[in-house]
């Protein structure tokens, strides 16, 4: 019988245990991700209600989720106008998502989502310029906000459809769902959810999808 030279692995049973692991994990993170998405409703409500006590702070319901948010340094609204730092109390449209990737996971969401370019992409809130209320690029003639923020709170950013399908000249600008700074201090007049609960809330966020602000 003709000796056969035994051949062995590279990769340590160990090391091919792990890969393995880490692959089934992979696959049982996407199957559960597939089934969440299945049982949320094709148009979802998001509301947000005053937290008792704080007109700086809310509490975010999305099916069975209840998240602390911050809201607007002037609390909320129904007369909103640019510069005055209040949440608008409206029913608003989810429209589209931005993303750093450099700074944070995709968020598993079936919203489309575009890439922050650094020194590239702003937000007019320029009220007399014909581009209010809109993505611009960067450098812009007219006041806007740099997408590309210092801090995280724009790592994902939702785009809310307040005055950008109808707009009315200086009743605001730039209103998003984004991530909070640490204690959820109050924004300009968005609505800011914790990193991790930014994660939870995506699969909730996508065409169809509403946020209501109530009074």
């Amino acid at each position: 019988m003709r000796y056969r030279r035994p051949v062995f692995s590279a990769v340590a049973p160990t090391e091919r245990l792990a890969a393995v692991t880490i692959r089934d994990r992979h696959r049982r993170f996407s199957r559960r991700v597939m089934v969440q998405l299945r049982m949320i409703p094709k148009k979802p409500v998001l509301m947000v209600r005053r937290a008792p006590g704080n007109p700086r702070r809310g509490i975010l319901c999305a099916g069975p989720l209840r998240l602390p948010c911050a809201l607007g340094r002037s609390g909320t609204t129904i007369f909103k106008r640019e510069g005055d730092g209040a949440t608008p109390v409206a029913a608003m449209d989810v429209l589209s998502a931005w993303h750093r990737p450099d700074r944070m996971a995709r968020p598993a969401t079936p919203l489309p989502i575009r890439r922050i370019r650094a020194d590239v992409d702003g937000w007019c809130d320029a009220p007399d310029h014909a581009a209010y209320n809109r993505h611009v690029r960067l450098p812009f003639p007219a006041s806007a906000e740099r997408m590309a923020r210092a801090d995280r709170l724009y790592n994902f950013v939702v785009v809310l459809d307040w005055n950008i399908r109808q707009r009315g000249r200086g009743r605001g600008s730039a209103i998003f769902l984004h991530v909070a700074k640490p204690g959820y201090p109050p924004t300009q007049g968005c609505v800011a959810v914790a990193p991790a609960d930014m994660l939870r809330l995506a699969p909730y966020l996508r065409r169809g999808a509403r946020l209501v602000v109530q009074r």
